[in-house]
């Protein structure tokens, strides 16, 4: 059988040296050693692969305690030589040196609780009720501890024994190839006990479905995708475990008037073509219960959007609103008296062209392309 060589003899570093002293004389040797410094030497390849998995254990604080306490048996494979003698896995050996639960193995306390799932809950609100806030009730159906046993899954005056198949650790591990594997225990379904007398009314589970009416408070500044959790309110975990927790989705309902992006209110107002040319004010509805002013400059194009700062949502959990965007679309008039289309063509008659500076330079624009092309 071959020997392996100390990893402390292979970095030439006593046992008590520090990180410092070990990564240096690494560097070192993983120098001299290095087949692009040694082309063709097998010797010299294999002494830097041996220092260089030397080295990447003793810079892992854990490894390294783990290295000294069991050598090199505390990394050989599951499934070399004899395993039941030793450690199914790396887990069982850091859990030994560091405590219970290190790595997700077995501990001295036997099987873990297993805690309750956490529910959804989807949430419409208004865009008012993102604005301000509210309190809500919602009644939803779920798991809570069962009354009768008091969330045991025992009948009332009986308890439980340990599971004889895990001895109490939930868990049982089967041999499969190199590989140890580990799964819940199928007799106590990784509880680590065994209800003698299920309770009747939950029939050993500990927990039965209740409605339950919650109070949500909803914060100004939500959003759709804002996500709430109420702790402790989820599903209740087997056999008296601890519950999970109920995570409340927001989602905004449309607005009538109103689109939001982030806390920026945008809304699209047309207004009249005369409006447009003489300029003049709308007022539309605020979400703060106030009506917002909105001044409209002389000569303003469809499309053109004016701003106004603080108008907009509040900042969710922060201070200070967004800004409310409005764009206007100049409409043009479908149905016209005869006074007014007699006024409409008197104005075009006065028109010099300077009115509509785009319109006039598009269609010189044409003309000098016509007139080029014809000469």
């Amino acid at each position: 059988m071959e020997t392996e060589i100390d990893f402390y003899e292979l970095l030439e570093v006593d046992r008590t040296a520090d990180d410092k002293t070990i990564k240096s004389s690494y560097r070192r040797l993983a120098m001299k050693f290095h087949p692009d410094r040694n082309p063709g030497d097998a010797e010299s390849e294999a002494r830097f692969k041996a220092v260089s998995r030397a080295y990447d254990c003793l810079k892992d604080p854990q490894k390294r305690a783990a290295y000294d306490r069991y050598g090199h048996a505390a990394f050989a494979q599951a499934g070399h030589g004899n395993a039941q003698a030793g450690f199914s896995d790396i887990g069982d050996i850091f859990e030994t040196i560091f405590g219970q639960g290190f790595g997700g193995g077995r501990g001295a306390g036997g099987a873990r609780p297993r805690r309750g799932a956490d529910l959804r809950y989807d949430m419409e609100v208004t865009l008012e009720d993102a604005f301000h806030g509210r309190d809500a009730d919602i009644t939803i159906e779920v798991s809570r501890n069962c009354d009768p046993c008091d969330g045991t899954g025992a009948q009332p005056g009986t308890g439980k024994r340990r599971c004889t198949m895990c001895e109490g650790y939930g868990k049982v591990r089967a041999q499969q190839g190199f590989f140890m594997v580990e799964r819940a225990c199928p007799t106590c379904d990784g509880r680590g006990e065994i209800v003698e007398s299920p309770c009747q009314h939950c029939r050993g589970e500990g927990r039965v479905d209740k409605p339950q009416t919650l109070d949500v408070k909803v914060p100004p500044g939500v959003d759709t995708g804002t996500r709430i959790r109420l702790a402790g309110k989820g599903e209740a975990g087997p056999n008296g475990s601890p519950p999970g927790d109920l995570y409340i989705f927001i989602h905004i309902a449309p607005h009538a008037v109103f689109e939001r992006q982030g806390t920026t209110l945008l809304t699209r107002v047309p207004i009249t073509f005369t409006q447009a040319a003489l300029g003049g004010s709308v007022r539309l509805p605020g979400l703060d219960d106030e009506g917002i002013a909105i001044t409209i400059p002389a000569g303003v194009q469809s499309g053109e959007q004016l701003r106004k700062r603080g108008e907009g949502m509040p900042v969710l959990q922060g201070r200070g609103r967004g800004d409310l965007v409005v764009e206007l679309t100049v409409e043009t008039p479908r149905k016209l008296s005869s006074r007014q289309k007699e006024l409409l063509r008197e104005f075009q008659e006065t028109e010099t062209g300077a009115e509509c500076p785009d319109a006039r330079g598009f269609f010189e624009r044409i003309r000098d392309t016509l007139g080029a092309k014809a000469k």
